[in-house]
């Protein structure tokens, strides 16, 4: 069988392969349309697909990448899909009305637009805010930014009072994702 990504050196860890593979068939059938049972496989699952860390598995850049394009196709024929049946005002509509409702934490001021960790620490505040600013920017004046830019953002840890939870801003940078992918 033909692998599908680069592998790591034996001394490293990489994606199960197998875990890899099957879930790219799965991806496969379902984005062609050919198995009913694939149906489980959309942009949102693309996104959320997660793999164990076995010795010499497949190079994690090389996966994420591919899944990022991946996930791209699906949004691109979600919305073909959409349009089609719905018309673009009802596509453009409905990316407006997410956007409005992940624009409202915008306005909150820099430090406060997420809760602190319970305890310990958490992603540095300013450098969340750094990019919720950017996402200000593009709202507000057309500043490019892209999917594939908020997906690469990293934030550095910091203590609890300077500090936002991860999962909180996670969830927030996953419907930006979706914004964003749904005009690009």
């Amino acid at each position: 069988m033909t692998q599908l990504f680069p592998r790591v050196a034996p001394t490293h860890r990489g994606y199960d392969t197998e875990q890899v593979d099957e879930f790219f068939a799965r991806a496969r059938k379902a984005y062609e349309a050919t198995d009913d049972g694939a149906a489980d496989i959309d942009a949102h699952a693309v996104r959320s697909a997660a793999f164990d860390l076995v010795r010499r598995g497949y190079r994690a850049s090389s996966v994420d990448a591919a899944l990022d394009r991946l996930e791209a196709a699906f949004v691109s024929a979600e919305r073909a899909e959409f349009i089609a049946d719905n018309g673009q005002g009802a596509w453009l509509s409905g990316v407006v009305e997410r956007a409005t409702v992940l624009y409202d934490r915008l306005t909150r001021p820099a430090g406060s637009r997420f809760a602190p960790p319970e305890r310990g620490r958490g992603y540095d505040a300013a450098a969340v805010d750094a990019l919720l600013d950017r996402l200000v920017a593009y709202f507000d004046d057309g500043t490019p930014l892209t999917a594939a830019e908020v997906r690469a953002a990293t934030f550095g840890s910091a203590p609890r009072p300077r500090a936002y939870a991860e999962g909180p801003v996670d969830a927030y940078l996953d419907r930006v994702v979706d914004v964003l992918l749904a005009v690009e």
